[in-house]
């Protein structure tokens, strides 16, 4: 194999809450730009969850071809290794465990999920984290699945199950072979580090990997920026074992890589740093103001020359929902609402208001139309007119 050869075959598993609307825009305009076919869902971005898709869920091409997968879906070696080459490279996304939770405790609605009223939930939390077990496990009953959102919710996006959350030596031997199967797991908190590093790993080109620098989903909520006390963090990384043991699995991995990759690592880094800021400058400011400009980004000793156009600064500022119909328009796929697939969040939602969960939108539009048809009809009385 030339080792020089850009490698045009992935599959990137989208976590939850960990950045990944920035890093999966990268891994949509590969596919734009380039001529490879990519796995999506018939949908939505979600190409099933938690299960490996139904023969339904995505878009069958002739012979069953596929270069790529960048959508959500808990990653499951067997069924990937069915559809991709045996030599594509498997790549994620992971943050930090307690900056992790946070994000989760306020998306997912956590704390009506664990009955937590006060202004901090974080810390109410983590006082005890036992205390609310029974309340966090959160059963998905369309897929007889149990989810937790505030335990090892990294881990079971790759793959390792709720049930496994205190068997560390099954975690171990799990994320060992997680860190054999992986090219390469980005890590939120040095994505730059992590973005150069898959730019060699997979011979790409500088523009490849770029990315808008304006911040994106970003929120905001009361606890953000608490710092839990040291006996609040050490009941964290207990309760999330296992998402600790995979992030300093694949943390002191990223290291690894990057001091095999020689001393002008940091140049290159240091030089897309630089690119990166210029031409999001760019783009937010004299390009959107004349779009016929263009930037020229000279060559350098890691990239050939390329051109920033009206095109580039678009899609590096789109959201992934719109990169997706940019993408479906492309290979010609159109979308079958029959197969969307109802979003962990709105489920979460559902087991919070005592209803029951289900995989598909259209499965879940009937049962409350059948809700509103069995709710009684008020009746209306007329009033008699009075003719005296």
């Amino acid at each position: 194999m030339d080792t020089n050869k850009p490698r045009q075959q992935f599959v990137f598993i989208k976590t939850h809450k960990t950045g990944s609307t920035t890093s999966v825009n990268i891994f949509q305009r590969y596919v734009i730009y380039h001529n490879v076919t990519p796995l999506i869902a018939k949908a939505t971005g979600y190409v099933s969850w938690p299960f490996p898709p139904a023969e339904t869920d995505y878009v069958h091409t002739p012979g069953e071809h596929y270069d790529v997968m960048f959508g959500h879906m808990v990653y499951n070696k067997t069924w990937l290794q069915s559809k991709f080459p045996t030599n594509a490279p498997y790549i994620s996304l992971i943050r930090e465990p307690l900056s992790h939770l946070k994000s989760c405790m306020s998306f997912y609605s956590l704390p009506k999920l664990l009955k937590i009223t006060s202004t901090n939930p974080i810390k109410t939390f983590l006082q005890n984290p036992w205390k609310y077990k029974n309340l966090s496990e959160a059963y998905f009953s369309f897929c007889k699945v149990t989810w937790d959102g505030t335990r090892n919710h990294l881990a079971f996006d790759l793959g390792y199950p709720t049930e496994g959350a205190d068997d560390m030596e099954a975690a171990e031997r799990y994320i060992k072979e997680l860190e054999y199967d992986m090219t390469l797991v980005l890590l939120l908190e040095h994505l730059d580090e992590s973005l150069v590093l898959l730019r060699r790993l997979m011979c790409w080109e500088m523009q490849d990997v770029l990315y808008d620098t304006a911040p994106k989903n970003v929120k905001n909520y009361s606890y953000k920026s608490y710092n839990p006390t040291p006996e609040e963090l050490a009941n964290l990384r207990r309760w999330k074992a296992v998402d600790y043991r995979l992030y300093d699995t694949f943390n002191r991995s990223l290291w690894r890589k990057i001091a095999g990759q020689g001393p002008d690592f940091y140049r290159e880094l240091h030089h897309y740093r630089e690119l990166k800021q210029n031409i999001s400058w760019f783009c937010h400011g004299e390009q959107h103001r004349k779009s016929n400009l263009t930037l020229t980004v000279k060559t350098s000793q890691w990239s050939p020359q390329f051109v920033v156009d009206a095109r580039y600064c678009k899609e590096i500022a789109t959201t992934s929902l719109d990169m997706m119909r940019e993408i479906r328009q492309k290979e010609s796929f159109k979308v079958d609402k029959r197969w969307e697939i109802v979003l962990p969040v709105i489920n979460v939602l559902s087991i919070i208001e005592g209803r029951p969960t289900f995989k598909y939108k259209i499965e879940r539009m009937e049962y409350q139309k059948e809700l509103r048809r069995k709710i009684p009809k008020r009746k209306t009385h007329k009033k008699k007119r009075n003719h005296g």
